[in-house]
């Protein structure tokens, strides 16, 4: 199916959007939910499986569903046609603080491949299918498991990652070790793989988990600074852990009680208990 080439704009520095200009005929496809505003001229229509795989009849609507249903994304996908005879705007936003990066698939090699949750939109005729991971390490300890997400064609795609983006380009045999959350894709050439850290002390304490992901080129990749998941367990962590204040109340008194016993033994043990 034949790439529609349209024209955009990422709006915003760390809540971004893109807004995608879509001339007569011309269509974008949408992941469910990312949708944020469009003109009226623009016709929206949900299809079973991807934009791309609609024409293939049955199957490829079942194959193009199942391969989304694998990666953990919704069944259906969301075409956006410009219906009208002027150029209209769709506009999608990206779900948590973060960089909407455009790329265009045929610069390279027409393949790139993504984490599960990073695809936003893209020029209809792109294919979202799957990756695995072909070695038992990568798919256990890489941070996304067996199955990736892989964009085809050469349209238009975008992605959305978490806090800074940084594109690293890795000459042949330039190898770069990042830790699994923070890799957000890589062309098809790059080679992906898990490295232990090293040192049992450093696995235990670093806080950096037992395994880096192994980026070697040649190949380009791209890399954030806030995972969602480093994010989430911070959100977790420091919210509240009951919907009651007494008990929040009673773990100050708790904790107050506990300082002043710690405060006690420690100035008994330094001589701050001294009796006139």
């Amino acid at each position: 199916m034949a790439m529609d080439e349209i024209d955009y704009k990422v709006i915003g520095s760390e809540m971004q959007f893109v807004e995608v200009e879509l001339d007569p005929g011309e269509a974008a496809i949408g992941e469910a939910g990312s949708l944020m505003y469009m003109d009226a001229g623009i016709d929206m229509d949900t299809v079973f499986g991807d934009g791309s795989a609609q024409q293939g009849g049955l199957f490829g609507k079942l194959l193009g569903a199942g391969k989304r249903l694998v990666t953990g994304e919704s069944l259906f996908t969301t075409i956006y046609t410009n219906q009208g005879h002027s150029k209209q705007r769709v506009a999608f936003a990206a779900p948590y603080p973060g960089k909407i990066i455009a790329l265009k698939l045929r610069e390279f090699g027409g393949t790139i491949i993504c984490q599960k949750d990073a695809f936003l939109c893209a020029a209809r005729g792109v294919s979202l299918g799957i990756a695995f991971q072909r070695k038992l390490g990568a798919g256990f300890f890489g941070g996304e498991g067996f199955i990736m997400q892989k964009l085809e064609g050469d349209g238009l795609a975008f992605m959305h990652a978490g806090g800074t983006v940084v594109r690293r380009d890795l000459a042949p045999g330039e190898a770069l070790r990042v830790d699994t959350g923070c890799v957000v894709a890589y062309t098809s050439n790059v080679d992906f793989d898990i490295q232990y850290v090293g040192k049992i002390k450093t696995a235990l304490f670093g806080g950096e988990g037992l395994f880096f992901a192994r980026l070697s080129g040649p190949g380009t990749v791209w890399l954030q600074s806030l995972p969602f998941s480093r994010l989430a367990s911070r959100v977790f962590a420091a919210a509240p852990q009951s919907g009651g204040g007494g008990k929040e109340e009673g773990s100050m008194f708790t904790g107050l009680a506990a300082g002043g016993a710690a405060g006690g033994l420690l100035g008994g043990l330094f001589g701050g208990d001294d009796e006139d």
